[in-house]
Formats: structure tokens, C-alpha cells, sequence
């Protein structure tokens, strides 16, 4: 299989703790560059690269909270999946719910993966992992629309 090089990758996160260890995780693989912003509404400027964001980079993988201020995940989520130029983006829900409304919401929306947040900081860097080799190292990504 040939290599990969770096993916760039949308973390959406309003939460500075979570964000710093999603961070700290991923850095450590080596197989990504992070871009991180704190809510839903930056999130989807990020993607359509609008405003500040113009110059930004198309992610190869967004990583995404639901509990966001202003717009929810879930909306982020449905935005994404709506848009031609933006379905085709892995999105990998990353929560502290575990809210069997929200699972099922998640993947009716077309979410690639759903992981519930572990309290456990070991744990948390398992998933971390998990998400990085499953999506990052492993499976081939769809080609930029």
C-alpha cells in the first residue's frame, strides 16, 4: 500500500481540555495536521472556507462534538452531509454523549464513526488512536469534490 501523507484534519471543539489532549494525541501518530476551531458556525466557515478561513485547507477527516455553543453538532452534522462539496469529508463524532437519541441521529446523518468520550485519560488516548489508524492511516479518503 503507498504511503500517505499528512491529512489535514478539522477538530470542532469548544472545550480547551479536550481539545489540548485530541492535540497532544494525534501529534504523536504524526499522520496529521490539525486544524481546531470552537464552534459549529466557525466550523462550517472553516469547511466552505469563508471569511478568515478562506485560505483554509480541505480536511480529510473532521473530528466533531456534539454540545457546541450556537449551533449543535448535529446541525453542524446535517450541514455538512448537505452539501455536495462537503459530503464526502469523513466525520468522526466525537462526544460526551451517550444519548441513544444522539447516536442514532448521528448516523442517520452519515456520521463515519461515532465514539463516546472516555473519562479515563488513557482511554481517551485509545480512541484517539483508534480514530487516527482507522481513518487516517488505514482507510483511502474520497478525492477533494
Amino acid at each position: 500500500m503507498p504511503e500517505r501523507g499528512v491529512v489535514d484534519v478539522l477538530h470542532v471543539e469548544d472545550d480547551p481540555g479536550y481539545a489540548l489532549m485530541v492535540r497532544k494525541s494525534l501529534a504523536l501518530a504524526g499522520s496529521s495536521r490539525l486544524h481546531a476551531v470552537r464552534d459549529g458556525r466557525q466550523a462550517l466557515r472553516f469547511l466552505r472556507r469563508a471569511g478568515e478561513h478562506a485560505s483554509a485547507p480541505r480536511p480529510g477527516l473532521v473530528i466533531l462534538d456534539l454540545s457546541l455553543p450556537g449551533l449543535h453538532g448535529l446541525d453542524v452534522l446535517a450541514e455538512i452531509k448537505a452539501d455536495p462539496g462537503l459530503l464526502t469529508i469523513p466525520v468522526v463524532i466525537l462526544s460526551s454523549s451517550t444519548d441513544r437519541g444522539d447516536i442514532t441521529r448521528s448516523y442517520e446523518l452519515h456520521a463515519n464513526a461515532y465514539f463516546v468520550k472516555p473519562a479515563d485519560l488513557g482511554r481517551f488516548d485509545d480512541v484517539i488512536k483508534a480514530i487516527d489508524t482507522c481513518f487516517l492511516s488505514l482507510i483511502e479518503p474520497p478525492p477533494p469534490a
